[in-house]
């Protein structure tokens, strides 16, 4: 028997570009969320070396493309009765923190430092009781600065950071509505959320 044709072999494996087959478009168009996401993390745990990094690289591009929207209003995010209420969160805040998320998760650990400093900026004037949803999902945020600080890091770290002055005006503006936060939970004798945040902020220069 011959032995198969070695150029045709190279083509034959040489992956198209520049299009989506067809019959694997109409299944993306159709898939579910959870199927979407099941296949995408078992591709990236399979496999080869390259995939993960240009998976990372292709959802930055598309969240700088998308994430066009303006920064959250701060009555969007929260509610009280009163000044005096214990507020409760609204339900636009898990799309804005959704937003965050995709971005410091994708590696624009900055652009995600201005919606956190900004749902922090919600926050002041409002009450809160120590347990509580509210309580609840302002430890959730803190958590949320802290990965986005270290994306933050990491984008550093990868030379993918071409504007200095506009990081560390992210991270300037996000300590700042922390110590700000601080300094109004101190007024009225709460307990303050960020307690992780501001430290991880303190000790983080650019």
């Amino acid at each position: 028997m011959p032995a198969p044709d070695a150029t045709f072999r190279y083509i034959d494996s040489k992956p198209a570009l520049g299009h989506v087959n067809l019959m694997v478009d109409t299944f993306i168009a159709n898939a579910t969320a959870d199927d979407l996401r099941s296949i995408a993390r078992n591709l990236l745990a399979t496999g080869p070396p390259g995939i993960a990094p240009a998976f990372a690289n292709a959802a930055r591009l598309r969240l700088r493309q998308t994430s066009t929207r303006p920064i959250p209003a701060s009555y969007s995010l929260f509610h009280a009765e009163t000044r005096d209420a214990p507020a409760t969160p609204l339900p636009h805040l898990h799309e804005v923190l959704t937003r965050a998320r995709s971005m410091y998760g994708a590696g624009l650990g900055f652009s995600s430092l201005v919606i956190l400093a900004s749902i922090v900026r919600a926050t002041i004037g409002l009450r809160w009781e120590d347990d509580g949803d509210m309580a609840d999902i302002l430890a959730v945020i803190d958590a949320d600065i802290g990965q986005a600080i270290q994306s933050s890091k990491e984008e550093i770290q990868g030379s993918r950071v071409s504007d200095f002055a506009s990081a560390r005006e992210a991270r300037e503006g996000l300590r700042c509505a922390v110590h700000d936060s601080m300094a109004d939970v101190k007024s009225w004798g709460g307990e303050f959320p960020f307690e992780r945040a501001s430290a991880s902020l303190e000790h983080w220069k650019i």
